[in-house]
């Protein structure tokens, strides 16, 4: 019998979710972190959705949002023209980064020493973490704002997108090397290191480029606009949201759709998968982020797999179990929200 996805709903954002990245996987698991229009971007054990931790300080929109590899430290980026950087352990500010206009998009370096940022003057710069007085050092050339900025090749390279265009540059020389161009606005990029594999989103189309060369590898269609797309770290799914609710997944060799979804009340502005590969999160137009198994009746995280003669065949419950969630009760849920970083705890639903 086919097995029922069921997807953990985590409530808390009281705007749209508009970016999230995980850590590497650590220690003590890994977590997720979201950007999102209310100003508060949250913290959460990536596995289980629950809420860590939310960063208290921004006095605008976040609009970009991530994890160094250890999650040891955050950084966000504004509408307020600033970038911060976070202690992920205790939820301290560490530094504040102004900027001239709104911040995008946020990166740092393996050994999160450096800080690679973008947004809407157009300009890339990279931050000196263990020297925050010192300028950045400014990259010119983007002729729309950046909407995203990755390192790349052992931080050696960047990569970044504006509105029509993917351009490689070279971080020593800090000169362009190549670009892409595209006849019609670019959503979202992902940047795998693992085989150096770019993924690109725009209209419709889900392409995957050489992140050395730019050449093509691959590209698919789907059947709706689509904002934001992820490659599993073992390069066989592939999974994609946008203006139709919907999530989408892909055999990445066949390009076949073999499953999906729609759990969301609004479009998807971001997906991506965990770094073990057994999960995905989505965030939404509607103020939630969901989890979603990549292998639907898998016992793991709140997931449980349950026997048929234990529970009449259904076999993907997650241990917890809710009642659906409505837009009423979500909206409800967010208004409940409180400005302590610590003082109440968002949701995990089912």
């Amino acid at each position: 019998m086919a097995l029922r996805q069921t997807p953990l709903t985590c409530s808390g954002h009281t705007r749209p979710v508009v970016d999230l990245a995980f850590s590497g996987i650590t220690p003590y698991g890994y977590f997720l972190i979201s950007a999102c229009k209310d100003g508060k971007p949250m913290l959460r054990q990536g596995d289980t959705g629950d809420w860590i931790g939310t960063f208290l300080g921004h006095k605008g929109a976040v609009w970009g949002a991530t994890l160094n590899k250890d999650a040891t430290k955050a950084a966000t980026a504004a509408a307020d023209f600033t970038a911060k950087v976070w202690d992920a352990v205790s939820g301290d500010e560490l530094m504040t980064l102004a900027h001239k206009h709104i911040v995008k998009t946020v990166d740092f370096t393996q050994d999160s020493n450096y800080l690679l940022t973008g947004g809407q003057d157009k300009l890339l710069r990279i931050y000196d973490l263990n020297k925050p007085e010192a300028e950045p050092k400014e990259i010119s050339g983007h002729t729309s704002g950046i909407k995203k900025a990755l390192w790349c090749s052992e931080d050696k390279q960047i990569l970044s997108a504006d509105d029509k265009t993917v351009r490689l540059w070279d971080q020593a020389t800090m000169t362009e090397v190549k670009s892409l161009n595209f006849n019609m606005s670019v959503s979202s990029m992902e940047y795998i290191p693992e085989g150096e594999i770019l993924v690109i989103t725009y209209g419709r189309s889900i392409a995957f480029h050489s992140a050395v060369s730019l050449d093509p590898i691959k590209s698919f269609e789907a059947p709706a606009t689509i904002n934001s797309a992820s490659l599993h770290p073992e390069k066989e799914f592939l999974v994609a949201g946008g203006e139709d609710f919907k999530l989408y997944k892909y055999d990445y060799n066949s390009g076949e759709e073999l499953e999906s979804y729609k759990g969301h009340f609004g479009p998807i502005h971001c997906v991506r998968f965990s770094p073990d590969g057994e999960l995905y999160a989505s965030g939404s137009e509607d103020g939630t982020l969901r989890l979603w198994q990549t292998v639907v009746g898998k016992t793991y995280g709140l997931w449980k797999c349950v026997l048929p003669e234990e529970d009449s065949g259904e076999l993907a419950k997650p241990k917890i179990s809710f009642p659906e969630t409505t837009e009423e009760e979500l909206e409800e849920i967010a208004s409940e929200n409180s400005d302590s970083i610590y003082s109440s705890t968002p949701e995990v639903k089912a």
